[in-house]
């Protein structure tokens, strides 16, 4: 019970996030859009605040990106394998994908860590608060492979990208 919670909580959190983003950015495209076609010049700083808002959209959403598989996948292959082995093989992935993201974790903390030493060139923000999206997408889409491997174990799930459209209201 506290399980599903956490994990709808999680998903929640991800979608909020993933959403924010993308408000920014349609907001900040309506600011460029409008200063091109009714004045004589656009902000300068709504290009960096486009580019900073596609990567934090890119951070939260990769974890329901491979939620619901629309991340990279080679389905045909494993839909002609059996049950049992699909389970196995959708397992393994995830298995791979967690690790490959704890790998990269450090490094990428590294990377956000250097950003503290510069600002952006228009919007005078910390690139440490830019380059945290790296480190972001990693701990989610690790997280999210760590959620399917539970899920498996756990037989709530045979591994397979999940059905996402039974959330929608």
């Amino acid at each position: 019970m506290f399980s599903a919670r956490l994990y709808a909580f999680i998903i929640a959190l991800c979608r909020i996030g993933t959403g924010a983003a993308f408000g920014l950015l349609i907001g900040t495209v309506l600011i460029q859009v409008f200063s091109r076609s009714f004045m004589s010049s656009s902000p300068v700083w709504t290009e960096e605040l486009t580019r900073h808002a596609l990567l934090f959209m890119a951070a939260f959403g990769v974890g329901l990106s491979f939620r619901n598989g629309e991340l990279v996948n080679v389905d045909i292959v494993c839909d002609m394998l059996p049950k049992p082995v699909q389970r196995a093989l959708m397992f393994l992935s995830a298995g791979l994908t967690a690790a490959f993201c704890l790998v990269l974790l450090s490094p990428a903390w590294m990377f956000v860590s250097i950003g503290v030493l510069q600002t952006s060139p228009a919007l005078g923000v910390r690139m440490d608060f830019i380059h945290a999206t790296v480190f972001i997408l990693l701990a989610v889409l690790g997280l999210f492979a760590v959620l399917r491997m539970i899920r498996v174990i756990t037989g709530v799930s045979d591994g397979r990208p999940e059905d996402t459209t039974k959330d929608v209201p």
